[in-house]
């Protein structure tokens, strides 16, 4: 299992190819939700470039060091959204589906909190591993040997504000 390292060049591009994989498919949705943190960014260029409402569910299945060791999934209370009311097609994003749990029960957390409105519900991510328990809708890339992404916001995992800030003052120095 190796590493894929991502630069934000790969990772804009990649989101446009899903976009574009989306696009191609014909299916008209009315609603983009997206699973937090890592579907956020994917989330947004997803709802500007199809010009349709972005819904955040906050989840979080990550933590120590690094945030590589999977724990309990957690999901928030409710959507935050713009929109009284979720879409009736409803195109559900995120980054990656590496062991796809999370994106597995999120589907049905949506049915069981929107169904009313929800008429269909379709997934989205840019990287899908072998090892998911679901296979999404739409992808871009199938990665048999599932490696460890390192995607270009990942320093700032482990990084402090009091860091960063450093880091921007002796760069400054030295010009």
């Amino acid at each position: 299992m190796s590493d894929l390292y991502v630069s934000w060049d790969d990772y804009h591009h990649t989101i446009e190819r899903l976009a574009i994989k989306i696009y191609e498919s014909n299916w008209e949705f009315n609603q983009i939700v997206c699973l937090a943190k890592g579907g956020l960014r994917v989330g947004d260029l997803l709802a500007r470039l199809f010009d349709v409402p972005l819904a955040v569910l906050s989840t979080a299945s990550y933590g120590g060091s690094g945030n590589r060791t999977r724990g309990t999934i957690v999901f928030s209370n409710d959507l935050s959204k713009t929109t009284l009311n979720v879409g009736s097609h409803v195109l559900l994003v995120d980054d990656l589906v590496d062991s796809g749990v999370t994106l597995q029960k999120a589907v049905p957390w949506l049915q069981q909190k929107y169904g009313f409105y929800v008429d269909e519900i379709r997934t989205a991510v840019l990287w899908y591993k072998a090892c998911s328990v679901i296979q999404p809708d739409y992808y871009v890339d199938y990665l048999t040997d599932n490696p460890w992404i390192h995607q270009p916001f990942e320093k700032y995992e482990d990084m402090t504000i009091s860091e960063l800030a450093a880091q921007h003052a002796s760069s400054s120095s030295a010009s």
